[in-house]
């Protein structure tokens, strides 16, 4: 099966905090090519996005090179919304990198079990969180290949 630089498929940025969202788009501004950032706001709309569902009814393209996931969000938690991704076979295949200030073991942990592909605790600091943000997107955004098709 043919494999394709992930940089061509978005990356679904789930992130309740405005503030977070615009530090993200801040620090990922000009750094890695061809990155288009979707950002929606909890579980619920992450997983309308993913399963072309409600409001991106009519959604075309691939399904996201990965998804940048918050652990702690109203109406459906980060926890809650990667137990459903990995639990669906259309679903499970995509990278998820859970992106939390938590400092609490017991997250960890629970994230891995449920299948999380990478746990990255947040920086407080701009400039630790911008080198942390261009380091993880270009990893998955440039390095990662995934298949063409989405496997099924």
């Amino acid at each position: 099966m043919p494999y394709v630089a992930t940089a061509v498929r978005p990356i679904l940025f789930v992130e309740d905090s405005a503030r977070d969202a615009e530090l993200l788009l801040d620090a990922l501004a000009g750094c890695v090519d061809a990155v288009r950032l979707v950002h929606v706001r909890d579980g619920v709309e992450a997983l309308a996005f993913l399963r072309r569902d409600g409001a991106f009814v009519a959604r075309v393209g691939p399904q996201p090179a990965l998804i940048l996931l918050d652990l702690k969000m109203p109406r459906m938690n980060g926890m809650e919304l990667l137990a459903i991704i990995k639990a669906d076979a259309q679903l499970r295949h995509i990278p998820v990198v859970l992106m939390s200030s938590s400092q609490q073991d017991q997250d960890l942990s629970a994230a891995y079990r449920l299948g999380v592909n990478a746990y990255v605790r947040k920086p407080l600091e701009f400039d630790e969180f911008v080198v942390m943000a261009r380091q993880l997107v270009g990893f998955w955004a440039e390095l990662n290949l995934l298949p063409m098709a989405d496997p099924g």
